[in-house]
């Protein structure tokens, strides 16, 4: 069974067993999240979209870790003014390992 789950204003396609990256959630390591936001359930033959969400559909996950991401650097320029500035990002995340999906 497939499933589109929207979490931090991103889209997420999902199964069981799966392992994602998403924006940084309020979780301790080790507890369990559900994500209510179905957009969309595949699977059995059939497909059911939501308007916008999936009524009763939730994907239950389990906080594998909390992290930062990969440090993005950036330089912004201006040329014959002598303005440089440099600056680093480095994105937080969640790590979900996808447990359980009732739909």
């Amino acid at each position: 069974m497939n499933v589109i789950v929207e979490t931090g204003g991103k889209q997420y396609r999902v199964a069981e067993k799966d392992t994602l990256r998403v924006e940084k959630l309020d979780a301790e390591v080790g507890t369990e999240v559900t994500l209510d936001r179905v957009l969309l359930v595949s699977g059995d033959g059939s497909v059911r979209v939501g308007a916008p969400y999936v009524d009763g559909a939730s994907v239950t996950a389990k906080v594998v870790r909390q992290g930062k991401g990969k440090k993005i650097n950036g330089f912004h320029f201006k040329a014959k003014k002598n303005q440089r500035k440099r600056y680093g990002h480095r994105q937080y995340f969640t790590e979900l390992l996808i447990q359980n999906i009732s739909a």
